[in-house]
């Protein structure tokens, strides 16, 4: 990088070349620190060229991740997809957003779910929708699986509006279940009644399988019917779901604590007392006394 009389210039390029190189021999010795200090010592160098930057950002992830440094290589990989977008490369953006998402969602769901919202939000610019709305599928789990339902619901509606743009009509049924489920646990009865009635303007829809179900669904979750609801939850259609969104259906209690209902002759007996028992009994007995013929 020195200049000199012949040389007015410091050759970043070269210097970014031989950074590079010596970040993965410090990343394959375990010497993660150096491995580190080059990474960025390239990333500086590829900066002032104001040239492309390459997808230079693994060996320094893998580096952090090794000393646990999660939320710092998190940190620098945003940083480098900002650099990204100003050289015009967003594809590579996104996908170094992703990659820092993967890096930290056991870590931190909620800064994971910020960057897949952001990836999404680079793809879909990019007008690159099937990638977005894989960017939007993880963040809607995650939002679901930290209980942030009220997100979760905004999330899901964007998948599916989406998915409707891009004419996949049986996965905007899925996403109406998963919108009627997350709905149901936030005790909102009426935003759920209102998503099926705005998906029947989704070709196919009406008269569907999933239609009838979460209308049935709907009908036991009103009338307070767990056994209906539980039927339906149960439901290949809702079991075999992805796992976040099968859990809401296998946890979902109606109103009141869920109590299932009786059969009117067991309210009965119970209202009339022990007598009222062997009286049904009784009664039974005499019916068949005579044999069947």
């Amino acid at each position: 990088l020195k200049t000199g009389f012949l040389k007015w210039k410091p050759d970043y390029d070269s210097a970014a070349t031989e950074y590079g190189k010596a970040a993965v021999a410090f990343k394959n010795a375990k010497q993660f620190d150096q491995a580190r200090e080059a990474c960025l010592r390239e990333a500086e160098a590829h900066e002032n060229n104001k040239a492309t930057i390459p997808d230079s950002s693994l060996p320094l992830t893998v580096s952090l991740q090794e000393m646990q440094r999660l939320p710092e290589a998190v940190q620098l990989i945003e940083k480098a997809s900002v650099m990204y977008l100003e050289n015009g490369t967003p594809d590579t953006a996104a996908i170094a957003l992703e990659r820092a998402g993967k890096l930290i969602e056991n870590v931190s769901p909620e800064k994971a779910v910020q960057l897949y919202q952001q990836a999404a939000s680079v793809f879909e610019n990019e007008e690159r929708l099937r990638q977005a709305l894989e960017m939007l599928g993880k963040a809607s789990r995650l939002l679901v699986r930290g209980r942030r339902l009220d997100e979760a619901a905004l999330s899901l509606q964007k998948e599916k509006s989406i998915y409707k743009e891009i004419e996949n009509y049986p996965t905007c049924y899925k996403k109406t279940i998963a919108q009627v489920l997350v709905h149901l646990h936030r005790n909102d009865y009426v935003a759920a009644e209102r998503c099926v009635r705005e998906s029947y303007s989704i070709p196919g829809f009406n008269g569907s399988e999933d239609c009838a179900a979460l209308e049935q669904l709907l009908e036991g979750y009103d009338q307070q019917d767990q056994d209906q609801v539980s039927e339906v939850c149960n439901l290949p259609l809702f079991k075999y779901m992805d796992n976040d969104y099968a859990k809401l259906g296998l946890t979902l209690v109606v109103p009141g604590g869920g109590i299932k209902k009786k059969s009117p002759n067991a309210a009965q007996d119970k209202a009339r007392g022990p007598a009222a028992v062997g009286s049904h009994a009784d009664e039974e007995e005499d019916e068949y006394s005579g044999g069947l013929c």
